[in-house]
């Protein structure tokens, strides 16, 4: 019979040891709500084991709360193992994709500058052929002044403007800038918004320069209209944000011509690819029956805050409140299964389980504030030692100490990861001094427990300064590797910085050769009087800017797949035919960050989407449309789980996947 019993346990043990192996497997493999349900199962099995045998009620409840802590540490250390898994997989792609960072840096300025010589080239030497034209053909001397007039002075706007180009970007227009450029065409111009990001307000003066190039252009004669006014958005498509909207409308009611081949082919594309890098919406078209034309651009008025949460089981939370339930279990359960009336009585019970919840809940603190947690643990076990004095608790704190005396030293440890040298190598003592008073109360003592206290206080500052060094072994580890990443990233901006300064160069020569060289031109015709030479020049340069800007287009592309970094996401969207619109100042991301963000903007990736990038003060959050697939969104949920961040939902259709800047791995 004995050897049948001993056959029983060994099988149990084989079980318990493969559930657990399933539990971390579990950990490792799958999200944390699906393998925190398999973790509470497994709990729940063992504990269902002494119930159905008939155990009393505390044993059946010390077999579930020792089972829970050790299945929660298995649970914990498999997450654990999911974040480093996900950080070197991360890792290895940025070291293979970060090589193709200069080039792609070098595309973008080169699209950057591309749209701003549109803008800047195509609107004032529109409007000198314009002006020119209409005075050539009326023949009046004071109408052909005036043409002169305006050529002279728009033309050296022109050169400023275009000798600016290949500096840094200028700053923002804003409405004030809206309200002159309107005054200086004079259209019947109205505005009812007062203030919008900086973003939306330069995008909305974009709009109505080139609404107002093209009425010149093609509407000669014609009414224009503008309006900047308020709108609730319902008519707007879905949206990745909850932002309010204003409007920018430019109407005209039709005209002629004025002259055919004044256009760049890239206006209105450009635009669009503007206003819905701000995060609006564009569209242009006919209007009106008099074959007129409407511009429309919605774009946000203000930007509320992201929404975002963070459940106990994300990130560096798991693994602490895993020790949590550890430290209750191994305190609570081991006295629950060794004895017949456990603790004593109802009274001391109650002291018991009040005093191990204090002395465990601050692991919860663990990765947060240590030295909080520590403070609040060691006063736990003096309260602890006060009670047992009166007779209050059992077993005595002598015991505790003894065996979870581990609570401390995992807080010491943390304090010397997180806590400067000064002002953590007060944990070490503190525990030496709080734990020699703990053991120097103990039934075995004789003699004076003061000598006693201090002999056992300097027994064990020895371990406790051991452990705060080995923390602060890992705090120099971490030091050395974030300032690894960041030597790394220097070196990278570096290169992607001097490959946009050879594409300006680059730039800057075809421009002197093309538009600039005919802006001058304008200049010095309008100096000479001669109003024919001034369209003639104005329009050479528009044909050059033509030509300059196809050749930007058909330049060198990359064939290779984008970085995996945030600015990667850029051109991962062109190739998609989406948008990526980013808020919030810019600045290096740990690589594995960089990384997690691409990966979820490319899941978000769809024709004609906006994906909205978010940097925030601890992490980025990235936004899109809800995808139509399930599997989509489940393999986001894999990504955000795996980077210890969250996604969630919004009640307008989108997405929002939270990337926390401080990993689970990090943590210690």
């Amino acid at each position: 019979m004995n050897g049948f019993a001993g056959q029983v346990w060994v099988l149990f043990l084989v079980a318990a040891v493969c559930a657990l192996v399933l539990v971390h497997l579990l950990a490792v493999r799958r999200t944390a709500g699906s393998s925190l349900a398999g973790a509470v199962v497994l709990t729940l099995a063992v504990a269902a084991i002494p119930a159905v045998r008939g155990e009393p009620p505390h044993y059946v409840a010390g077999v579930a709360l020792t089972a829970g802590g050790v299945v929660a540490v298995v649970w914990a250390t498999g997450r654990s193992r999911r974040h480093r898994s996900a950080r070197r997989s991360a890792l290895a792609d940025y070291e293979a994709g970060t090589a193709a960072v200069p080039l792609f840096a070098a595309l973008a300025e080169r699209d950057r500058l591309a749209a701003e010589l549109h803008d800047v080239a195509a609107h004032r030497l529109t409007g000198i052929v314009v002006a020119a034209g209409a005075a050539l053909r009326l023949a009046d001397r004071e109408r052909t002044g005036d043409a002169l007039r305006h050529a002279d002075e728009a033309g050296r706007e022109a050169v400023r403007e275009l000798e600016r180009l290949t500096e840094l970007d200028a700053t923002a227009a804003g409405f004030t800038e809206v309200d002159a450029l309107a005054a200086a065409h004079s259209v019947d111009y109205g505005r009812t918004v007062d203030t919008a990001p900086a973003g939306s307000t330069d995008a909305a003066y974009r709009v109505v320069r080139e609404a107002l190039t093209n009425a010149a252009r093609y509407a000669e004669g014609a009414t224009v209209r503008v309006r900047i006014e308020p709108t609730d958005g319902r008519d707007e498509p879905v949206r990745a944000d909850d932002d309010h909207l204003f409007v920018v409308t430019v109407t005209d009611d039709g005209g002629r011509a004025v002259e055919p081949g004044l256009g760049t082919g890239r206006g209105l594309a450009g635009l669009a690819a503007t206003v819905t890098a701000r995060g609006g919406t564009f569209r242009a078209g006919p209007h009106g029956e008099r074959a007129g034309w409407r511009v429309r651009a919605a774009l946000p008025a203000a930007t509320v805050p992201p929404l975002r949460r963070w459940p106990l089981w994300r990130g560096t939370a798991a693994l602490d409140y895993a020790l949590v339930a550890l430290a209750i279990a191994l305190s609570l359960g081991a006295s629950l299964l060794t004895a017949e009336a456990p603790f004593g009585g109802p009274l001391p019970a109650l002291v018991t389980v009040v005093l191990s919840g204090l002395h465990a809940v601050p692991l919860a603190w663990r990765s947060r504030a240590p030295g909080r947690a520590l403070a609040a643990v060691l006063s736990a076990l003096l309260l602890w030692w006060a009670c047992d004095r009166t007779g209050w608790t059992q077993p005595p704190v002598s015991d505790i100490f003894l065996v979870y005396g581990w609570v401390e030293l995992t807080l010491v440890h943390s304090v010397g990861v997180r806590l400067p040298w000064r002002r953590g190598l007060f944990a070490p003592l503190a525990v030496a001094a709080v734990g020699g008073l703990a053991l120097a109360s103990g039934s075995g003592i004789t003699g004076s427990r003061t000598a006693g206290w201090a002999v056992l206080a300097g027994v064990l500052a020895l371990p406790a300064l051991a452990v705060w060094s080995w923390g602060r072994r890992t705090a120099r580890r971490h030091e050395r590797l974030r300032a690894a990443d960041a030597r790394r990233r220097v070196l990278l901006d570096g290169d992607a910085d001097a490959a946009v300064s050879a594409q300006r160069l680059l730039f800057a020569t075809g421009l002197r050769d093309t538009a600039l060289r005919h802006a001058r031109a304008v200049v010095a015709a309008a100096e000479d009087g001669d109003l024919r030479g001034v369209r003639e020049e104005a329009r050479a340069g528009l044909t050059a800017l033509r030509d300059l800007l196809a050749g930007l287009r058909a330049g060198d592309t990359a064939d290779d797949a984008p970085p995996p970094t945030v600015s990667g996401i850029t051109a991962l969207a062109a190739r998609y035919g989406a948008v990526v619109r980013y808020v919030g100042a810019r600045r290096p991301l740990p690589a594995a960050v960089e990384v997690f963000a691409y990966r979820t903007a490319s899941a978000l990736m769809a024709v004609g989407v906006t994906i909205t990038v978010r940097t925030l003060p601890d992490g980025v959050e990235v936004s899109g449309p809800a995808p139509a697939v399930p599997l989509v969104e489940r393999r986001l949920h894999a990504l955000a789980d795996a980077a210890g961040g969250t996604l969630s939902t919004t009640d307008r259709g989108a997405v929002r996947v939270w990337l926390p800047e401080a990993f689970p791995w990090r943590s210690e």
